[in-house]
């Protein structure tokens, strides 16, 4: 093995490059145009051409791939949600992300290292057991453990921070993390390997409409005719769907994360604490990566602040009081599309070819496998909506039918 990474290493092809098609003029018309070349975008387009045989494809993307919240995220895989369709949605995107290394032929640098949630209130405990029990039953890996079994996890954690002694633990063991923007790289290469076309540096500005239908895209490039649309611009969704007077319940919010330099590894777990709004992780090069919850206002401002880096920084030195000393190297902040019940919207809208994949809130990056492969599913039958996304209707919230996961952040909103 050390011989055959020294090969690799000293080879032409180290550093692995990904390798896109020139740049080229858009073409009159496509079948399907695919808003947002992020990882949702990129997986849908990816799974419509091997798996559907759909090719005449344009992935649109008004920066460079993988700029938006595909970047800005903390890269955290998981399905211990709240609801019995969120946890089917998600872990059968966790069972997925195990298998994309060996699909894209190019390694996404999945990491399977389980995920702790502190319990600090007896009531939390409570929510717990029942969580616990609901991921087990629709095929997540999730279990209540105790003090002493969270000190053998994680020998670092402070058990006892102020007024809020941990009582007890939600472990996930999918839990897990994967590179970004690897991800990315990955479904783009496959893709336009299949004939889809990436189109970088094209912002959609506006849409014709005729008979309930979007027939052309209006975008810096030019007009250009459509079979169908696939909306996938998380942090702008409701700012396109305006454009088209979609109304949906979505509101953007900040969401801020920063990292430290490195440190010789002591934490495999993803620990988080909803009552302490923080939580914390350490990358295979040794950074600590700190997270926490949005904002608590609506903006589309991607820049950092003091007071968030202040309080969020106060938390998880509670935590893990030794890295009081620790120098931060970057922060950055993401934008969060939230929905009421803190679930996605996607499948049909009031328009006939118009497809909406929005609403992730802070979980976009983890569903990205089973976002593609729905939303592929969806266009490639014209428009029948796949069971495992149905709960995720738009019109759910006209028939009061919310699918609520509020509270089923790492660190609550």
């Amino acid at each position: 093995m050390p011989l055959a990474l020294l090969k690799y290493g000293l080879s032409s092809e180290y550093p692995v490059e990904v390798d896109l098609p020139a740049p080229k003029d858009l073409k009159p018309a496509y079948d399907v145009v695919i808003i947002g070349g992020g990882g949702h975008g990129l997986a849908t387009a990816y799974y419509l051409a091997k798996y559907h045989g759909v090719t005449n494809v344009a992935v649109l993307e008004k920066s460079y791939l993988g700029s938006g919240n595909t970047a800005r995220n903390t890269a955290v895989i998981r399905s211990n949600y709240l609801t019995s369709e969120g946890v089917r949605f998600y872990a059968e995107s966790v069972r997925m992300f195990k298998a994309l290394s060996n699909e894209f032929d190019f390694n996404i640098m999945y990491s399977e290292r389980g995920q702790l949630t502190l319990a600090h209130t007896d009531a939390t405990v409570r929510a717990f057991r029942q969580r616990a029990e609901v991921n087990k039953h629709f095929g997540g890996r999730t279990e209540m453990i105790d003090r002493q079994q969270i000190r053998e996890l994680v020998p670092m954690l402070n058990l006892d921070p102020g007024h809020l002694p941990v009582l007890a633990g939600l472990w996930h063991i999918d839990g897990a993390t994967a590179r970004h923007d690897a991800v990315a790289w990955g479904y783009a290469k496959q893709a336009a390997k299949r004939g889809v076309e990436i189109h970088q540096l094209t912002e959609v500005q506006d849409f014709i409409v005729e008979n309930g239908k979007v027939t052309t895209l209006r975008t810096n490039r030019g007009d250009v005719r459509c079979g169908c649309v696939v909306q996938a611009v998380a942090g702008a969704s409701s700012l396109l769907m305006n454009k088209l007077g979609i109304r949906a319940p979505i509101h953007t919010y900040p969401l801020q994360a920063m990292v430290t330099q490195p440190f010789k590894p002591f934490l495999d777990p993803l620990v988080s604490s909803s009552a302490l709004h923080c939580y914390v992780q350490q990358t295979s090069r040794g950074e600590i990566v700190f997270g926490g919850g949005s904002d608590p206002y609506p903006l589309y401002n991607t820049r950092s602040t003091l007071d968030l880096k202040e309080s969020l920084l106060a938390h998880a030195i509670e935590m893990f009081p030794f890295m009081a000393g620790a120098k931060l190297m970057r922060q950055w902040t993401g934008s969060t599309d939230m929905t009421p019940d803190y679930s996605p919207i996607m499948g049909r809208s009031r328009l006939d070819n118009y497809y909406l994949d929005a609403g992730w809130g802070t979980w976009g990056f983890k569903a990205t496998p089973i976002c593609g492969w729905t939303m592929a599913e969806l266009v490639a039958s014209g428009g029948r909506t796949p069971a495992l996304i149905q709960p995720f209707a738009l019109e759910r919230f006209a028939s009061f039918r919310q699918v609520n996961e509020m509270g089923a952040t790492a660190a609550s909103h």
